[in-house]
């Protein structure tokens, strides 16, 4: 893993979250982006090297709906990026991690993406995530 790529809030309401992280952060998001495989719009800010990335459902059935149903806005996951995601995924597998997906899937932000089951990662939802290379 190269580096934390972004965090991942779940969020009920994107437009009023857009709003609180533009005050807290000093600065508005960058790019808006509709994830249908994931159910997600998503909206990214920039801080550092790291990006934010806040997720709202695009319906009641999305991951993230189920997700705030259960515990509420807050940290959704973690991601990480690596150079090469299906050797990332094999080391993960080889590891004794779970692969929630196991074939990378697009993501937001022109990423191919795949994530760790966290009953295997300590509690916390992992993100592998590598640039797509068009």
């Amino acid at each position: 893993m190269n580096k934390i790529e972004h965090i991942g809030i779940a969020v009920a309401d994107l437009q009023s979250a857009e709003q609180l992280y533009t005050r807290l952060l000093g600065t508005g998001p960058y790019k808006r982006e509709t994830v249908e495989s994931q159910g997600v719009i998503t909206s990214f800010f920039k801080v550092g090297e790291t990006k934010i990335e806040l997720l709202e459902a695009t319906g009641p059935e999305s991951p993230i709906a189920k997700f705030l149903e259960k515990k509420g806005e807050g940290i959704h996951h973690v991601a990480y990026d690596v150079t090469d995601i299906g050797e990332a995924m094999a080391r993960m597998q080889a590891e004794g991690f779970t692969l929630i997906n196991q074939v990378p899937t697009p993501g937001a932000d022109n990423k191919l993406v795949c994530f760790l089951h966290p009953k295997t990662t300590g509690g916390v939802l992992i993100e592998l995530c590598q640039e797509r290379k068009e």
